[in-house]
């Protein structure tokens, strides 16, 4: 289905509502502050394998970023780290930022292989940041590829609609997407690498 939200001030009772899709193990197709997403509650095991076969990729090739609300629940899932790389993330999230970061033992054992390293993500978004401070866990997140080899996002909801629609069980319209992914940097030593320049510019 599609559920239209206003992307600055998200209705709480549609929120509501795919909050609860995502506890009964749903998935979902959102926006983000680059581009379409799509994600499930990071403690649903059925809903993840729902992912895997919508990206058509293997468990051991898995590249899922997840998406938090704050540094406190980010804290939760991730060894601890510098100051200084506390103040980098700090400084840039929220943003178009995805910082991979070391695991810790929190993160759920749905991946069939020795992850140590999670890519983290607080999405200048208020539709979700509210999903996600409403659900009170991460979401476990992609993004959304367009099949068109020319472009390689969808920005439009309603053309995600018509492509994923019967693949996924909401897809939010949050008005149109951007087309330019986030930029990755590396913060599992003490010096930072921007691995994939894309939207952000870091500010170090």
């Amino acid at each position: 289905m599609l559920l239209k939200i206003h992307p600055e001030n998200p209705e709480q009772r549609h929120i509501r509502q795919v909050v609860e899709c995502l506890n009964k193990g749903g998935t979902v197709i959102f926006p983000t502050d680059t581009v379409y997403g799509v994600g499930v509650s990071v403690y649903k095991p059925a809903a993840f394998e729902r992912l895997i076969s919508l990206k058509g990729i293997k468990k051991k090739d898995a590249q899922f970023s997840f998406i938090f609300n704050n540094m406190s629940m980010i804290a939760g899932f991730t060894k601890p780290f510098s100051t200084d790389i506390y103040r980098l993330i700090k400084r840039n999230l929220p943003g178009p930022f995805t910082f991979i970061l070391n695991a810790n033992s929190n993160v759920p054992k749905i991946f069939q292989t020795k992850k140590k390293t999670i890519g983290i993500r607080i999405p200048d978004n208020p539709i979700l940041v509210d999903i996600v401070t409403q659900l009170e866990r991460p979401l476990l997140s992609t993004s959304i590829y367009d099949s068109d080899k020319v472009v390689e996002y969808t920005s439009d909801p309603m053309l995600i609609e018509l492509s994923f629609g019967n693949k996924v069980d909401i897809v939010i319209d949050g008005g149109f997407g951007g087309n330019i992914p986030s930029t990755v940097v590396d913060c599992t030593s003490d010096i930072p690498e921007i691995i994939r320049q894309g939207k952000g510019e870091l500010m170090e």
